[in-house]
């Protein structure tokens, strides 16, 4: 089978060979609109977006060249859109996953890239989260400032576990479906595959016929959650225990969302 028929049945042919959409210098107004497209089709998931939800500000510095590409791109995933669509209502590993995918164009490799970002955003906030993706030598080698981020996990690329090009697919529903359509945001799509190291196998697009088998891994290993209950506004608290949880990575979502809900805080995640 060649790569191209491969990439039809895949549903992954829009990406397979596509040029980068870059922003070159003496750019016309047609090339900034493609420019445009392209990063709110890739940031948002391919969810088709209402004239009055676009980000006109940050649009018009793009167009006055007050910021680059990539500041742009940074901007609609820190925008409260992206937080309405993907963050509010989502799991946070789920969130995680979606990040990985719509900022650097791949699924996460592993267990401790999820945990690093848990970690980052329990301790640092959201912005802290958004911006870990794109200070990376990573994101600056693959895109740099001026390439709109692109599904990189389809081909090879630089550094690419094995099991990335597998788990892309977990995460790809095909050109014509968008991330908010497919009704799994309720949960993370990757726990499984991430806990325990496997790769699962791929899917059709346009069939849903599995063309590819799953290897087996190693176990999961344990996470040490350490979190703190706050004090209540009423009745000042001069000592606040620390209480941990060690509980697998299929745990962990949940667990961070009772404490969450309990308005505890979590001071850490750590690998046992």
């Amino acid at each position: 089978m060649s790569s191209s028929t491969a990439a039809q049945r895949l549903g992954a042919e829009p990406f397979v060979g596509a040029s980068p959409v870059e922003l070159r210098m003496n750019w016309n107004e047609g090339d900034l609109q493609t420019i445009i497209r392209s990063a709110y089709r890739q940031v948002f998931g391919n969810e088709h977006l209402m004239s009055r939800e676009r980000l006109t500000s940050a649009e018009s510095l793009l167009r006055q060249g007050e910021i680059e590409v990539r500041d742009f791109v940074r901007a609609l995933a820190m925008s409260e859109l992206y937080k309405k669509k993907f963050f509010y209502s989502t799991p946070q590993v789920r969130f995680i996953e979606l990040n990985y995918k719509h900022l650097l164009g791949r699924a996460p490799y592993d267990e401790s890239e999820i945990a690093y970002h848990v970690d980052l955003y329990q301790s640092e906030g959201y912005e802290a989260e958004i911006n870990s993706y794109f200070d990376t030598e990573e994101y600056q080698e693959s895109f740099g400032d001026a390439i709109v981020p692109s599904y990189r996990g389809f081909t090879s690329i630089k550094g690419q576990k094995t099991v990335g090009y597998t788990r892309i697919f977990q995460l790809y529903g095909g050109y014509a479906n968008s991330d908010r359509s497919q009704g799994k945001n309720k949960s993370a799509w990757l726990t499984r595959e991430l806990a325990t190291n496997v790769s699962s196998s791929i899917r059709s697009a346009n069939s849903g016929n599995s063309l590819g088998g799953t290897t087996t891994g190693s176990r999961s290993q344990l996470y040490r959650v350490r979190s703190t209950q706050a004090s209540a506004a009423s009745r000042p608290q001069l000592r606040r225990s620390i209480k941990e949880n060690v509980v697998s990575y299929e745990q962990l979502s949940s667990t961070l969302q009772q404490l969450n809900q309990r308005k505890a805080k979590v001071l850490s995640v750590q690998p046992v």
